[in-house]
């Protein structure tokens, strides 16, 4: 059987379900994961395998009404990501429907895909009868010429499958852009760094965004089936320091709260995570640490 392997973005709605339904597809096979921003691709979210293909998910934000200039600079990602993939899935909610907000992601697509295929993901499949499943498939096939129709949970599993072997036959012929076999805890390990920088930046609004990062620095299995990971928040004052503790180390516990649920969710057990805030003021010049993050230290000369 020929390699093939491709881009494939999953858009909808925000809730519709796009980050349950990743997980489900990448599971336990991720591949390789990585955070390196780009200004011409999508950033690249995980990598699953599906028999002789590799299937490569790029990030797309949900899909909605801009009001602001984050907002607008949010959908127009989604858009970028869509329109660089090989592959595209509208993912939409069952008990919604088709919305006004599907049929303006419906109109998107006319003039953004530009011949990709298509395929359409009916979410949530269990909260609805199935002639109310019946008539949105059919209202959906009317308003767009999709490839094919899923109808899934992305949170139980049901359709996942059959979806994934469709991505696996549709994407290129082509050798694979990333090794098979990293699967083991490097990837893993920036995933759960970004997930906790991803929080403390929330947390902080636009206090230090740009002027911390996280690494993964220990990662135990533990008997029970669980995980310890330590990790370390580097940054380049004191002052920085104070600001990520929070007084009473309210902001660090919050953070810590907040990093462990979405990293236990992803891995699928529970984590135990321990964070370590450290100054280190010249972190910015250091090639490692662009190397832990997944950014060629080059990239960064002027």
């Amino acid at each position: 059987m020929p390699k093939r392997a491709g881009f494939i973005a999953l858009i909808g709605e925000p809730n519709a379900g796009k980050s349950t339904l990743l997980n489900r597809m990448v599971g336990a096979k991720v591949s390789i994961v990585t955070h390196k921003v780009q200004t011409t691709r999508a950033r690249i979210r995980g990598v699953a395998m599906e028999g002789d293909s590799q299937l490569i998910f790029v990030d797309t934000p949900g899909l909605f009404r801009p009001r602001r200039r984050l907002d607008r600079a949010m959908v127009a990602a989604a858009w970028t990501g869509a329109a660089d993939a090989d592959v595209v899935v509208l993912l939409i909610e069952a008990h919604r429907g088709l919305t006004e907000g599907v049929q303006a992601i419906l109109d998107g697509l006319r003039d953004r895909t530009d011949g990709r295929k298509v395929a359409l993901a009916i979410n949530k499949i269990d909260r609805v009868e199935a002639p109310v499943l019946l008539k949105l498939t059919e209202d959906m096939n009317a308003a767009f010429g999709f490839e094919n129709t899923y109808l899934i949970s992305a949170e139980k599993g049901y359709g996942v499958d059959d979806l994934r072997k469709w991505l696996a036959e549709t994407v290129p012929e082509g050798p694979w852009f990333y090794p098979e076999d990293q699967i083991a805890d490097l990837p893993l390990r920036m995933i759960a760094a970004e997930m906790t920088r991803e929080k403390l930046t929330l947390r902080l609004h636009q206090e230090l965004p740009y002027q911390l990062t996280v690494e993964t620095e220990g990662w135990e299995a533990r008997k029970d089936g669980s995980a310890k990971i330590d990790q370390i928040i580097y940054v380049a004052r004191d002052g920085h320091k104070g600001i990520i503790l929070g007084k009473g180390g309210e902001t660090i516990k919050a953070v810590s709260k907040a990093a462990r649920e979405e990293i236990a969710e992803f891995l699928g057990y529970p984590v135990h995570l321990f964070l370590q805030v450290k100054v280190r003021p010249g972190w910015l010049d250091e090639a490692e640490r662009y190397s832990e993050m997944g950014l060629d230290f080059k990239d960064g000369n002027a």
